[in-house]
């Protein structure tokens, strides 16, 4: 990331936190990643799949959520996080069936619809593509405070684009529950997505090996 958008990335986070820090004595799940319940962002999503159709939120209601920001060009963050959702689907077995990763697109003039099924589905089978407008994206991003700017490359079309990297993970009722920052791990998301689905989940240090 640039200076630039690292800043701005802190700063927004830092106002997520601040917008949903728990009331002091609330019960509730303890997760490994950040508890964002009851925030007042990224509280609605409609985007396009790569059916040609408009998807929202509300579709995938009785499952969790995972919703992640990125590009199919990205060399690092993208893959990564990606790679780290797919090794938590296989540790979760069948309880995975219950979760739909939803990977929103930043990047609509490389982006086709075919790419990115492709590109998801890589990872694993179960996994969604969402795109749109470039004036949709941008709304959408705004509304999940998601930051992100075009870096010129050595050709025009030769760029790169820096975005904020963290995931949203949602409950089978639609509400956001926990923000999971980049690099945080499979057995993270593997864990709060569990507890997300009303079972036990297992100890952090249980990632089978890939």
């Amino acid at each position: 990331m640039t200076h630039l958008l690292r800043a701005l990335t802190v700063a927004l986070f830092g106002l997520m936190l601040a917008a949903c820090s728990p009331q002091p004595g609330a019960a509730g799940p303890s997760f490994a990643a950040t508890d964002v319940t009851g925030a007042g962002y990224a509280q609605a999503l409609t985007l396009d799949g790569t059916d040609g159709r408009p998807h929202s939120l509300t579709d995938f209601r009785g499952k969790a959520v995972v919703v992640f920001f990125g590009y199919t060009h990205c060399p690092d963050v993208c893959p990564t996080t990606l790679s780290e959702l797919s090794q938590a689907m296989r540790d979760m077995g069948p309880l995975a069936d219950q979760v739909q990763v939803l990977f929103v697109s930043v990047d609509p003039q490389r982006d086709t619809p075919e790419l990115l099924h492709s590109y998801v589905t890589g990872f694993d089978r179960r996994f969604a593509a969402l795109t749109g407008s470039a004036e949709a994206i941008a709304r959408t991003a705004r509304a999940y405070k998601v930051v992100y700017q075009q870096v010129a490359g050595p050709v025009p079309a030769d760029y790169t684009i820096d975005h904020s990297a963290g995931a949203y993970l949602y409950d089978p009722a639609g509400s956001l529950r926990v923000y999971v920052p980049y690099g945080s791990g499979a057995a993270v998301f593997r864990h709060d997505l569990t507890v997300l689905l009303g079972q036990t989940p297992p100890p952090l240090t249980a990632t089978k090996a890939q």
